[in-house]
């Protein structure tokens, strides 16, 4: 058997920070698990992936099992392709293959004693399991979402290459739901002949070449889905390793100290189980008829909340931006920021629900503190871990499933109905998520689902390249 004293992994991650906090902590959980592991992250310089740099020096900082090797950078694709943001990310992706073999081949000439046993590869960077074919390295997927996003892309391999969806077509059984689903809630870049669906078509055919793929989820939450994907025998084991969360938070130079400490005393001046969290994600915004409406809706449930926005108003345009007279009216029970610091805030006792655009880190977050989320899904596979959380585990108030940011407005009347519903904490759907939350816990803690399945997968990485 090998010597794991030196066995090394080679990480290559999406930049975008949503991505990249929930891989490199998975880089921690391996690490804490066995210490006689370490991994080479390959960074990713790409355009529109704010705060990533300060985060990799936090970790630089903190582990000294994990080390980073920048690739080159490249020029971006013609921002043309942005009209399928995910077709952009798989072509900028394929550009950087030449790139990545040189520099895994450096690292196996100068890795003096160390044994690398794989390449752990993010959604995005699928294409580059050929890399790991061609250097004698098998392949791991780390998926940063969960099972049920997993069997829809899957499901993708007995569809046509030009096979794009319609949002209007008859639901569909897919493997890992217990309901069918209705297109409606696929993914943005199922809809899309600008190149989305080609792209996720195209990665999907990667995931049965893999040797394992690793999804931040827990069984206690997804077993049937798992389960459900196994039937198909091409489908290589999977290993839930989750939540796997960032509990510090994610470092961010837009949040000074003063407003950090600002926020913590708003909410630790609130009553407990009072205040409502809203916050749509770190590329989600909401349009300026949309916000209006939303705060309308807020003013008129009279509830407390803490509201965090990409660009808030000022004092000069906060009438045209909001609601004529919003500031004063809610500035006894609200609080408008920029960046929140979500982690603290979710954890906050003041806290007694969230309004999210239900991106798969949120909901970790959200179901580690037991908070229940509102749903208010904007992009990307968003709407779909709406329905989930809805549909399939009750774990969530539905106010939109499909919701896209170029729809229909969610009316003013709609919000403040959701949110009363929110603040209902003898809900069932409060009591499911604080039966979750202890699961969740016990899922990592030693013994837990997640535990054992992280240290099989680590007999994995080890076992399967020593032979």
């Amino acid at each position: 058997m090998a010597d794991m004293k030196n066995s090394e992994l080679i990480f290559i991650p999406s930049p975008g920070i949503g991505h990249l906090v929930s891989a490199l902590e998975f880089a921690k959980r391996i690490i804490d698990h066995d210490s006689r592991i370490s991994f080479t992250v390959l960074c990713i310089k790409f355009p529109f992936t704010p705060f990533s740099d300060s985060y990799i020096k936090s970790v630089l900082a903190s582990q000294p099992r994990i080390r980073f090797v920048d690739l080159p950078e490249v020029d971006p694709p013609s921002p043309e392709l942005l009209k399928s943001p995910e077709y952009f990310i798989y072509v900028f992706m394929e550009s950087l293959i030449p790139h990545v073999k040189s520099t895994i081949q450096n690292i196996l000439r100068t890795a003096d004693s160390n044994l690398v046993v794989g390449l752990v590869l993010d959604f995005f960077c699928m294409s580059m399991v050929d890399v790991g074919k061609e250097l004698g390295l098998p392949s791991y997927l780390f998926l940063t979402t969960n099972a049920g996003f997993l069997g829809t892309v899957l499901s993708l391999q007995k569809r046509q290459i030009d096979g794009e969806f319609s949002d209007s077509g008859p639901d569909l059984l897919i493997p890992g739901f217990s309901n069918p689903v209705p297109p409606k809630v696929f993914p943005n870049a199922l809809f899309s002949k600008e190149g989305g669906y080609f792209a996720y078509y195209k990665l999907a055919q990667n995931f049965t070449e893999t040797k394992g793929i690793v999804v931040n989820s827990f069984s206690e939450l997804e077993q049937y889905a798992i389960d459900d994907i196994l039937k198909d025998e091409k489908v290589p084991p999977v290993y839930t390793v989750g939540p796997v969360i960032e509990l510090k938070g994610q470092p961010n130079p837009n949040l000074d100290q003063a407003q950090h400490e600002k926020i913590m005393k708003w909410l630790d001046d609130q009553p407990p189980s009072s205040v409502v969290f809203l916050c749509f994600g770190s590329m989600g915004s909401l349009s300026p008829s949309q916000t209006r409406e939303l705060a309308k809706g807020l003013k008129n449930s009279g509830v407390r909340f803490l509201w965090a926005m990409r660009s808030p108003p000022t004092k000069d345009n906060a009438d045209r931006t909001l609601t004529e007279g919003f500031l004063e009216s809610t500035h006894d029970n609200g609080m408008i920021c920029g960046w929140a610091p979500q982690v603290e805030v979710l954890a906050h006792k003041s806290i007694v629900g969230f309004v999210s655009h239900c991106g798969w880190n949120s909901i970790m977050e959200s179901l580690w503190f037991g908070v229940p989320i509102l749903t208010w899904p904007i992009y990307a596979e968003q709407q779909l871990n709406a329905f989930r959380m809805v549909k399939e585990f009750g774990l969530a108030v539905e106010m939109r499933l499909d919701y896209r940011s170029d729809g229909d407005l969610v009316l003013a009347d709609e919000i403040e109905r959701g949110i009363t519903q929110l603040m209902d904490r003898d809900s069932e759907v409060h009591k499911k998520v604080q039966e979750m939350k202890e699961k969740a816990r016990k899922a990592v803690s030693s013994g837990g689902s997640s535990f054992i399945s992280t240290g099989r997968l680590i007999e994995d990485f080890i076992c399967r390249n020593s032979s």
